[in-house]
């Protein structure tokens, strides 16, 4: 296979922390790898090195030349007043630069460079960037391309960026968790398209699913060190649990072979000068193997429910629209103690309003949110993420209380609570600014269950958290002795803590699934298949209905009229004087003979011969079909 990307011993610190030391790994042609790493440990550092965007210690990134590297970053930013098709060529990608250059070049004069320029725009196919710009836009549902970037949601934002990304075709992708911020059928559409696509991938990604079905390979960053496995999620997980256990077995043995070698240290201390100087050595090796301590990260979330009673709350017709967009319709519901519901649906169907609205923040048009007395919000907001970045972490959740009651008269203070939290006494005295994107939802995740809730409200609650947290996310809201409603894109999260679903489908149209998504989407696929089916049917006794034709009749339906037959021999002719057209134009502009105007003037010209023969070759292959 040839290699795209090497990493040779690579090292990378932040003060006296180090994010990882000497890691070595490769990214070949066709790979699709998955990265995994605990938040904070250096994913998205690692990639930013990747991409050029910081620097490291030590070691050596290097591609192979002239391969086409795309790069999406985790938060991707534009300038906001720019439009939708503006951005996509505020890039630094090779296409976009040579599109400037060329440019540059008309608008100068200067034809010394021009050949090596028209070369290159040839191969990168640079001439219709604009058009495949606009129609993966397209695929990708941003239909007003002079929309302002400042006036773009984050999943809309993120996907021009994704966009970005694409339009360039490369031949290796970097994905900073691609998924944050898409709706459920941008994230399925992203999956079969990379899962099919001949491009090699490195990405970090929180979506297990998604990591499941597209990736083939996984890494792991652990302990500062780097550990492949060559298998997808699934066999990720089996493979990492070995490791761990043999780890373990390792100290173990080191625990009782050092409980031995500690006799023979301390036997005859006067004859210490005579031991073996090597046997003595061992023993210190030895103690240090036996003193590793295999911190396993979990986050311990067995935080006290406060008492909640038989009343949660009940929809009575609620009814939300902005505009000609319907959010509810005379929506009724009556939410049971101790129900986990899942919202799903589409960006823009309203499902955070909806949320909003049974929090307070929004008020339905009309119809109300009747809430029982006993009911204790914990509030997870996407806007919700907001600290100071001068305040210390610990001095954040002091803000909220000075311990944490856990039942049964058990109390941890502040800080005991944070290490819970997998904030060591260290991390505790950072401040907020020095914490990465995912430690930062960890703590703001801390402070909204310190409170003891007893009706946890998680609006996307897994944007940026690390695997590892979510796993005990995941239990701690299974076990949950309280009531749960939850907004997520992330479909193994509501596969795993929900009992059923709210499906917002857009117009006010709002569907209860007693289920998970991964329940819902077959049931879905079932009904979609019902649906095509009984079309076909209809279909069919529709035609057995409907009188045959005669031969003649029906030889008049599958023939060319004569108007459309002197079309077909005239576009037969004309397309390839177009293209003749163009290959001359395009020689004359490589000749380096031309003045500036003549250049312009026949680059102007290309423009419009490529439309003209776009347009000719769709007409004419329409009507192949019947010639």
């Amino acid at each position: 296979m040839i290699t795209y990307l090497q990493v040779d011993k690579l090292t990378k610190t932040f003060g006296d922390m180090v994010l990882f030391e000497n890691i070595t790994f490769g990214v070949a042609q066709g790979q699709k790898i998955g990265l995994i790493a605990k938040n904070g440990t250096g994913k998205t550092t690692l990639l930013n090195v990747l991409a050029g965007k910081e620097d490291y210690d030590s070691g050596e990134v290097v591609f192979r030349n002239d391969l086409r590297v795309g790069y999406l970053e985790q938060s991707p930013t534009y300038p906001s007043d720019i439009t939708v098709l503006q951005a996509c060529f505020h890039s630094e990608n090779e296409t976009v630069k040579l599109i400037a250059e060329y440019e540059e070049a008309m608008a100068s004069g200067d034809n010394s460079h021009l050949e090596d320029i028209l070369s290159r725009m040839d191969a990168l196919k640079a001439w219709d960037y604009e058009q495949r710009a606009k129609q993966i836009l397209g695929r990708l549902k941003i239909y007003n391309l002079d929309q302002k970037i400042g006036e773009l949601s984050g999943g809309q934002l993120k996907r021009v960026a994704l966009a970005n990304v694409l339009i360039m075709e490369p031949e290796l992708i970097i994905l900073d968790e691609p998924t944050n911020h898409l709706d459920l059928e941008m994230t399925e559409w992203l999956e079969e398209y990379l899962g099919r696509a001949n491009i090699s991938i490195l990405m970090v990604t929180h979506d297990r699913y998604f990591l499941d079905r597209v990736c083939s390979e996984i890494i792991e960053i652990d302990n500062r060190q780097i550990y492949s496995y060559k298998g997808n999620y699934s066999y990720y997980l089996e493979k990492r649990q070995e490791r761990i256990d043999a780890a373990n077995a390792e100290v173990e043995r080191a625990n009782n072979l050092l409980r031995k070698e500690l006799d023979w240290m301390r036997r005859q201390p006067q004859a210490r000068g005579t031991k073996a100087k090597y046997r003595i050595d061992a023993f210190y090796d030895l103690e240090k193997k036996a003193h590793q301590t295999r911190e396993s990260g979990n986050v311990n979330l067995d935080v006290k429910a406060s008492y909640i009673g038989k009343k949660i709350f009940e929809a009575v017709d609620v009814c939300k629209s902005f505009g000609d967009l319907k959010i509810t319709d005379h929506f009724n519901y009556l939410f049971s103690r101790y129900e986990k519901m899942g919202i799903v649906g589409n960006n823009g169907t309203g499902k955070s309003t909806f949320i909003k609205m049974l929090m307070g923040e929004v008020a339905p048009d009309s119809g109300h949110f009747d809430v029982g007395e006993t009911v204790r919000f914990g509030y997870y907001s996407q806007e919700g993420l907001k600290f100071d970045d001068n305040m210390k972490v610990i001095d954040v959740v002091q803000a909220v209380a000075e311990y944490v009651d856990l039942g049964n008269g058990q109390r941890l203070s502040v800080s005991q609570f944070l290490s819970h939290f997998l904030f060591t006494p260290d991390k505790q005295h950072n401040y907020i600014y020095k914490l990465s994107g995912g430690e930062k939802r960890r703590l703001y995740l801390c402070t909204v269950l310190m409170r003891n809730p007893n009706f946890l409200v998680l609006d996307e609650p897994t944007n940026d958290l690390d695997i590892v947290t979510l796993n005990v996310l995941e239990e701690y809201l299974r076990n949950f002795k309280g009531c749960l409603i939850v907004v997520s894109h992330d479909r193994y999260f509501m596969d795993k803590v929900v009992d059923h679903l709210l499906v917002f489908k857009g117009n006010a149209e709002i569907k209860d699934f007693p289920g998970g998504y991964t329940l819902y989407r077959e049931w879905r696929e079932e009904q979609e298949q019902l649906q095509r089916e009984k079309e076909a049917e209809a279909n069919t006794r529709q035609k057995a209905a409907t009188p045959k034709p005669s031969r003649h009749e029906n030889d008049v339906k599958k023939r060319l009229t004569f108007k459309e037959r002197k079309e077909f021999e005239a576009l037969g002719d004309e397309i390839p004087k177009l293209e003749a057209e163009k290959a001359t134009l395009e020689q004359e502009m490589c000749s380096g003979t031309l003045s500036p105007d003549d250049l312009m003037t026949k680059s102007q010209r290309i423009a419009v011969l490529i439309d003209e023969i776009d347009e000719k070759s769709m007409r004419w292959l329409e009507l192949s079909e019947w010639a």
